[in-house]
């Protein structure tokens, strides 16, 4: 019932398809390897590409948790925008964008459901922001949801590597 409600409000207040589909594209425009800085002190290697005849990025993270790996993969579902995160917590939580700003500048993913996951309750990404600042900057930040409870925040700075 929860679930149905998140999804009614979802709908009544989502970007338009337009919007989304141009924040998708500036996700698309991300493609190749970027350093992030986590405000909790740790550094990792991310990469993003396009893949799927352009119908999907996928974001690769290492060393976020020493030695393990993350993906985020980003897509068009009908007219919104989604992403799902395949976390070190072993589960898979799915966000839709609810807020699209500054021209597609800021978008913030808000939690649907996900794979592995008992209830809403369990451990979870349950909202995520992404902040293009310019072509080789952007930033993001995850909130940890769990027992009726938002637990934690944490921002990563990314900036496009260099190439070699």
């Amino acid at each position: 019932m929860l679930n149905a409600l998140v999804l009614l409000w979802m709908s009544l207040s989502s970007p338009s398809a337009a919007e989304a589909r141009a924040a998708y594209g500036r996700f698309q425009a991300l493609s190749g390897e970027w350093r992030g800085k986590s405000t909790r002190g740790w550094e990792e290697t991310t990469s993003f590409r396009t893949i799927a005849g352009g119908s999907a990025v996928v974001e690769t993270s290492f060393d976020a948790h020493p030695n393990e790996t993350m993906v985020t993969i980003f897509a068009m579902n009908g007219g919104a925008l989604e992403l799902v995160h395949y976390c070190v917590a072993k589960n898979a939580p799915r966000l839709r964008a609810t807020r699209i700003e500054d021209g597609g500048r800021t978008v913030v993913f808000t939690f649907v459901d996900g794979g592995n996951l008992a209830s809403r309750d369990q451990g979870h990404m349950d909202q995520a922001v992404f902040r293009f600042r310019d072509d080789g900057t952007v930033s993001s930040r995850w909130t940890w949801y769990q027992s009726g409870a938002e637990r934690w925040l944490e921002e990563i700075e990314y900036a496009r590597a260099e190439a070699h």
